[in-house]
């Protein structure tokens, strides 16, 4: 077998790091591209995005969201119109300074972030109270230089993603849909990857930008980092001053906007095989599997053959007509044994055996990729029955990882005990005195820093964990990627 049918060689316990690259490589998710930062995006791992993408568009353009196409490339004279914004990118820009062999004077950076080339075409769109909101989602693909190890769908240089760009003519408006997007992103993460999320505001230190104030969603993974799922920015008129998106309100009186900003990215794909994953490769969610359901027909001699596979097709057919993603393995020059491992790698949800003993009592055996756990179904069970295991697998992930979540969940006042949960991998609730000096020390000693302000914090009284005096809120604080 070519060494891609190799299975896991490394336990997800002993070297995740490792086991991690394995599983988006052998499952064929991705491969690294010939530039280093890069990576190749393999059909199965573009079939996971275009499901995240399909659930989150229509649930953007429910709410009244429209999507646009913007180009790669930004002038510099653009980007330094909003000179905090642009200082915090500059070390990740990419420069394109040539034509050709002929230099093209201004140069042109290959789009970190579309903030101000959005703005200023807003810019020339808007004039009245008339045309707000103008709220416009862009599919499109970010380049930031990768001055680390490159980590699949975690860390590259260029990565798929949305970035959405809304207008409004008040405040409340644009805060409003600030927490709106940030629990669409919410649901989408939790009903659709299964992957539970905690909410909140980032801290000055931490907040995009150029933006009042920055929304996240965070999860803790296996491996006891944090990783940042999406955020959601309130821009505030920071942009719309300097980028001059103004208009006319009621009263003919010229008015800078309300601005916000959010997104997700394909780091979405790296959370789910970390979380869900295990030592045989992926486990996927059913609502994001590129196939759901694996026909895997048996038979030892040719008299079986024939009706094992007439009934496999049947079988294919009846859940295909039900709009489940569902593909028979005829390979013949394949073991059972070996498709079963391989269907396993990929981490597809749910496999049907069908053989001539199944056939022989009118049933199929289901095994479920999740927890590995085999049953027997009536043939005349399967159309009524498969959708409701589908949806049971789905929530059982998701209940699965919640636990995770909340048993990696505590609550400190020492600081020797905060250091030690550090170590633990946990997602800590402290008390903190909102300096940014007692952040900075907190990660300069533990590496650990603040993953958001939850919007409830609860009782603020309380010394800070780490100077002592007194509270001004609580904040989540844990490792993160």
């Amino acid at each position: 077998m070519s060494k891609e049918s190799v299975g896991i060689t490394v336990s997800k316990n002993a070297d995740f790091s490792e086991w991690y690259t394995q599983v988006v490589l052998k499952a064929q998710l991705a491969d690294y591209a010939p530039v280093k930062g890069l990576i190749v995006l393999r059909p199965d791992g573009y079939a996971i995005w275009e499901s995240i993408r399909e659930t989150l568009d229509e649930k953007l353009k429910k709410t009244g969201h429209r999507n646009g196409f913007l180009p790669v490339l930004i002038p510099e004279s653009l980007l330094t119109k909003e000179k905090d914004h642009f200082a915090g990118f500059n070390p990740e820009v990419f420069w394109v300074t040539h034509s050709g062999d002929t230099e093209i004077g201004d140069r042109l950076a290959l789009r970190p972030t579309s903030e101000t080339l959005a703005y200023s075409m807003y810019a020339k769109w808007i004039h009245s109270w008339r045309d707000l909101p103008l709220k416009i989602n862009f599919w499109n693909t970010a380049l930031r230089a990768e001055i680390k190890a490159t980590k699949p769908f975690l860390r590259t240089s260029e990565f798929l993603w949305q970035e959405g760009h809304t207008v409004h003519a008040t405040r409340e408006d644009a805060e409003k849909e600030v927490f709106d997007i940030l629990e669409i992103y919410k649901n989408t993460v939790e009903q659709t990857l299964a992957i539970p999320v905690i909410t909140g505001k980032k801290s000055e230190k931490e907040k995009f930008v150029g933006a009042v104030y920055t929304t996240a969603i965070e999860s803790m993974m296996p491996d006891g980092k944090a990783l940042q799922m999406g955020t959601s920015h309130f821009l505030g008129q920071n942009f719309s001053k300097p980028f001059e998106v103004k208009f006319l309100d009621k009263n003919n009186v010229e008015t800078f906007a309300w601005q916000t900003s959010w997104g997700v990215s394909w780091r979405l794909i790296g959370a789910m095989v970390m979380v869900h994953g295990d030592d045989k490769g992926l486990v996927l969610p059913p609502r994001v599997a590129p196939i759901q359901i694996v026909i895997v027909p048996i038979y030892y001699s040719e008299k079986d053959a024939d009706r094992v596979q007439v009934k496999a097709n049947e079988v294919e057919k009846i859940l295909q007509d039900k709009g489940l993603r569902t593909h028979v393995d005829r390979r013949d020059e394949a073991t059972p044994g070996f498709k079963f491992n391989d269907w396993e790698l990929k981490g597809v949800p749910l496999r049907i055996e069908i053989g001539p003993k199944d056939l022989d009592k009118s049933k199929v055996t289901v095994a479920r990729r999740h927890n590995r756990q085999k049953s027997d179904l009536p043939l005349d069970k399967i159309e009524s029955d498969i959708e409701s295991i589908l949806q049971q697998i789905q929530d059982e992930m998701f209940t699965a990882a919640k636990k995770i979540l909340e048993d990696r969940t505590v609550k400190v006042t020492d600081y020797n005990q905060f250091k030690s949960e550090v170590e633990n991998g946990s997602f800590i609730s402290a008390h903190w005195c909102g300096e940014t000096r007692c952040e900075e020390k907190i990660k300069e000693e533990t590496m650990a820093d603040i993953r958001v302000i939850p919007f409830e914090s609860g009782n603020t009284e309380g010394k800070c964990i780490y100077c002592g005096g007194k509270s001004v809120t609580s904040a989540t604080f844990a490792r993160a990627y």
